[in-house]
């Protein structure tokens, strides 16, 4: 609907100041903030975001140049809303929910300001199967029927939030995401997509603790720093350090049923190898297209930043709705530290008063706000499900200065930090994951998953594996006063088993068939090994063996090369190793 037609039905006000995308409007009668305005001629999206009096600030979702005192702004009565139902998977929205390749396809690469299309498309059809009967009460929440949306997600059709009555009736068919499959007997209408506004959380019937492991595949952060079933993680890092690579490698390889991937403010040249790599990558669950559960929320760094604000909120509203159906959903953020420079700027403009490095003073809490919108709940409706919203969030601080203000903020909330390293990056050591500055605080809660599930000394190894991380650390700083020769073999011996333990253990290759990913079963064995191979080449060398002689055995190369066994035979691979060591 253009800003001409809604004028008719809804108040109309003027602009009276621009200052980049940030606009003042007068004559907004019964506006109200965060409603969604069409701005000038060209009918272009923006929110308002402050009131005084009769006049409107609003941040303006696209580019002003052009703009002119005086041009109409109409107040469409309703705040900034994304369009939730069958079609979201494989889809690729901008940070207001805009499909860019139907956009692409409508007006070619350069898309005209004040362009709109519905985010769904409202010509697919659908198969909707019921699974409710006519006569039957429903409540917010309730499944009514699914649809398949794509080979391996069923989309469950929900009673939208606020509305509940008795099914008058209810029919399974060939449907777009707009026609009624069934009604109320009030009369309202109940279809295939809901809307929902992106900065209100959506309902849940409760809360519950965290039990169990998000799984990634990558051994440093489920051994060391595993993140719970609906917990959030920041992974800050400065330029170059692999933030990208562990978030993609996540999204490929850890254990949810849904991805959304938020490309918030990164380079342009960054997403478009994201783009173009998604559409190709293979899901390794099924064997299906991974785009099959993906979102993906695209807003470059060269775009209006009150867009970038916004795609935060897109994302997380689009993963709350899955969960809703009882998926478990991961939600990638890249970065919440381009999201702070957008609020920045856009305080700035507003007037604000500015906080520490001029982020507004209000950025903790919306940081905090956005994390609170992961965990793991009961759903809303019947049948009882649960489903989670996980949230791992890249931060790109300056200079890789984790003292600035969005690292420290997020660090409060966060529920674990994986800490990325330069000087690891550069030795190619990936994940690049600096173990003495990250943490988690899910240990405890997730002790008994891994102690059951994975093995009964779980978490004896895992303190053995920090111990010698430790220790090693403790000698690399003799070694730097003095040189390795100044030490005993025993320390020596101490220096090999923990760089044995870090590129053989801690370090992945993100491109290898078989090490990209390790299940929980193959870390348990890889770290039992590879502990009980320093214990036995301690007692060797009190023995009388020599340094040399240790690390040149077929033992210690096979210690070195464990990453790379299949995890298909590696029980048996491992039996034969202890067989040997215990000889």
């Amino acid at each position: 609907m253009t800003a001409r037609q809604l004028s008719s039905v809804t108040p109309e006000g003027r602009i009276v100041k621009i200052a980049g995308p940030t606009v003042v409007a007068k004559g907004l009668a019964g506006a109200a903030m965060y409603h969604l305005v069409t701005v000038g001629r060209l009918g272009l999206a923006g929110e308002i975001v402050r009131l005084e009096r009769d006049a409107a600030t609003i941040q303006v979702y696209e580019d002003t140049t052009g703009l002119s005192v005086g041009e109409e702004v109409v107040d469409t009565g309703e705040p900034l809303q994304v369009e939730l139902g069958p079609g979201l998977l494989g889809s690729v929205f901008d940070g207001v929910q805009r499909p860019l390749p139907r956009l692409a396809e409508a007006q070619g690469e350069s898309i005209a300001r004040g362009a709109s299309i519905p985010a769904l498309s409202r010509d697919a059809r659908w198969d909707f199967e019921p699974a409710a009967r006519p006569g039957a009460a429903v409540a917010p929440g309730d499944v009514i029927g699914s649809v398949r949306e794509t080979a391996g997600v069923v989309h469950r059709i929900l009673v939208p939030p606020g509305v509940s009555g008795t099914l008058a009736d209810i029919r399974a068919g060939n449907v777009t995401v707009t026609e009624a499959v069934a009604h109320l007997a009030d009369g309202r209408a109940l279809s295939l997509m809901q809307r929902w506004p992106v900065r209100r959380p959506r309902p849940v019937a409760g809360r519950l603790p965290p039990r169990e492991p998000f799984l990634t595949g990558q051994r440093v952060f489920d051994t060391l720093f595993p993140v719970a079933v609906g917990g959030t993680a920041i992974v800050p890092g400065g330029f170059g350090t692999g933030k990208t690579i562990v978030e993609q490698s996540l999204a490929k390889f850890a254990r949810a049923d849904i991805i959304v991937y938020i490309g918030c403010g990164e380079r342009g040249n960054e997403m478009t190898e994201v783009l173009a790599d998604f559409p190709r990558l293979i899901d390794p669950a099924g064997g299906r297209p991974l785009m099959e559960r993906t979102v993906l929320v695209v807003n470059t760094s060269n775009m209006p930043v009150a867009a970038r604000e916004a795609s935060i909120y897109t994302g997380v509203t689009i993963a709350e709705y899955y969960r809703d159906m009882g998926y478990r959903v991961a939600l990638m953020a890249d970065s919440t530290s381009r999201w702070a420079e957008a609020l920045r700027e856009l305080a700035a403009r507003l007037g604000e008063m500015p906080g520490e490095e001029g982020y507004p003073t209000s950025l903790a809490s919306r940081l905090g706000q956005f994390y609170e919108r992961g965990g793991v709940v009961e759903c809303q409706g019947s049948p009882q499900r649960r489903g989670a919203v996980t949230i791992v969030s890249a931060i790109s601080p300056p200079g890789g200065d984790f003292s600035e203000p969005v690292t420290q903020a997020s660090i409060r909330v966060a529920g674990a930090l994986w800490a990325l390293d330069a000087d690891l990056a550069r030795r190619r050591h990936f994940p690049a994951v600096d173990w003495r500055r990250s943490f988690s605080l899910y240990v405890d809660d997730l002790a008994g998953w891994f102690a059951r599930e994975v093995g009964a000394e779980w978490a004896s190894l895992r303190a053995d594996l920090f111990r010698l991380l430790q220790r090693e650390a403790e000698l690399q700083e003799i070694v730097q006063l003095v040189g390795a020769d100044a030490l005993q073999d025993q320390e020596r011996l101490a220096l090999e088993m923990g760089k044995l333990l870090r590129e053989g253990y801690l370090s992945q290759h993100a491109f290898s068939d078989v090490d990209a990913a390790c299940p929980p079963a193959k870390q348990f064995g890889m770290l039992k090994l590879m502990l009980a191979f320093a214990a036995h080449a301690a007692r060797r060398l009190d023995a009388g063996a020599s340094l040399d002689e240790l690390t040149a055995s077929p033992l210690f190369e096979a210690m070195s090369r464990l990453k790379d066994h299949p995890s298909s035979n590696f029980e048996a691979h491992a039996a034969r190793l202890m067989e040997e060591m215990e000889r």
